[in-house]
């Protein structure tokens, strides 16, 4: 087609770039695809998998909130990672420096996630999908 996107990228502006590298690249897992320092600053390209934009109004993220930590938390940008399993993540995260907001919480849609702050503030889920994948 020639007209359709072919990657969205999310670009964070970390403060100390040094930790928030090390927490997604090291601690998540992100594979890093490319580093530059142009003299002016530094940047990391990392690769978080498959990359959709979720699109919520606002009464589903009140829910999702409700549902994730018990009360509404999360600013109008939230990350979500789908990771294999999200305790033991959850638990690595925390050991690297994330602060817990909901410990994993098993969702009316059969996944288990789990809310955490994380370097250079971003509110992150991760989730864990329990029943097989459709299709």
């Amino acid at each position: 087609m020639g007209d359709g996107v072919l990657e969205m990228r999310l670009v964070v502006t970390a403060p100390d770039y040094d930790e928030a590298l090390r927490f997604y690249r090291d601690v998540l897992g992100l594979r890093e695809l490319g580093a530059f320092d142009d003299g002016a600053g530094r940047v990391a390209i990392l690769d978080a998998g498959r990359a959709t934009l979720e699109l919520s109004d606002v009464p589903h993220a009140e829910h999702i909130d409700r549902l994730e930590v018990g009360r509404r938390v999360a600013g109008h940008v939230r990350v979500a990672f789908r990771v294999d399993d999200a305790g033991e993540a959850t638990g690595r995260l925390l050991e690297a420096g994330a602060t817990l907001v909901a410990a994993p919480v098993e969702t009316p849609w059969r996944s288990l996630n789990s809310r955490l702050e994380a370097p250079a503030g971003l509110q992150l889920t991760l989730f864990q999908e329990l029943a097989p994948e459709l299709g």
